[in-house]
């Protein structure tokens, strides 16, 4: 049995999209003026929606738009062969630009055990060899199997192991909005 807590509204969900919006010029527009080298990669599913509203928000805010990407990590996943349901969906992969040299804003929406992290960052490192790579997520749920973190944090929201944190966006779901499935 199991229920749905609502851990952000829609409102909430896009204040924290340009709150990450932000911090991110902070660092690489009115900090020198990086921006020329920044770009965007969305972790295929939801990483896609939440980096593309980033971009938005930063187009909104400064006039400039940036490139995007899409990044499927399936094949680079460490739990490929334990799928339950037989053969693993793989999504596209489109990077449209050089990676070598770039700042990497690369984004996510839940960061959970840091696998799929390990899993882009390997897939991004096939393309070639980023200056820097950031990390963005909408939500930290704590529970990490690897050492990594994010640079850029919507909200912290510790949820209990069983519990499955889900990011809803309009392109996906029709509705945007950060849940939490409690098992009972």
């Amino acid at each position: 049995m199991s229920s749905e807590k609502i851990i952000l509204n829609r409102q909430e969900l896009a204040e924290i999209v340009n709150k990450i919006a932000d911090q991110i010029l902070e660092e690489f527009y009115n900090n020198g003026n990086r921006f020329a080298d920044v770009v965007f990669v969305g972790i295929q599913r939801r990483g896609v929606p939440f980096v593309t509203k980033l971009r938005q928000a930063i187009l909104d805010k400064v006039n400039i738009e940036l490139p995007l990407a899409k990044l499927d990590i399936t094949m680079y996943r460490d739990d490929i062969h334990s799928h339950k349901n037989g053969l693993p969906v793989i999504n596209e992969t489109k990077i449209p630009f050089d990676v070598n040299d770039k700042i990497v804003i690369l984004a996510d929406d839940v960061l959970h055990s840091g696998r799929t992290i390990r899993a882009a960052l390997d897939a991004i490192t096939d393309y070639g060899r980023p200056k820097v790579i950031r990390l963005a997520t909408v939500i930290n749920r704590g529970g990490r199997e690897f050492p990594i973190c994010a640079d850029y944090v919507g909200l912290v929201h510790q949820a209990d192991p069983q519990n499955h944190i889900k990011v809803k966006w309009d392109s996906i779901d029709s509705k945007e909005e950060v849940i939490e499935v409690v098992f009972d």
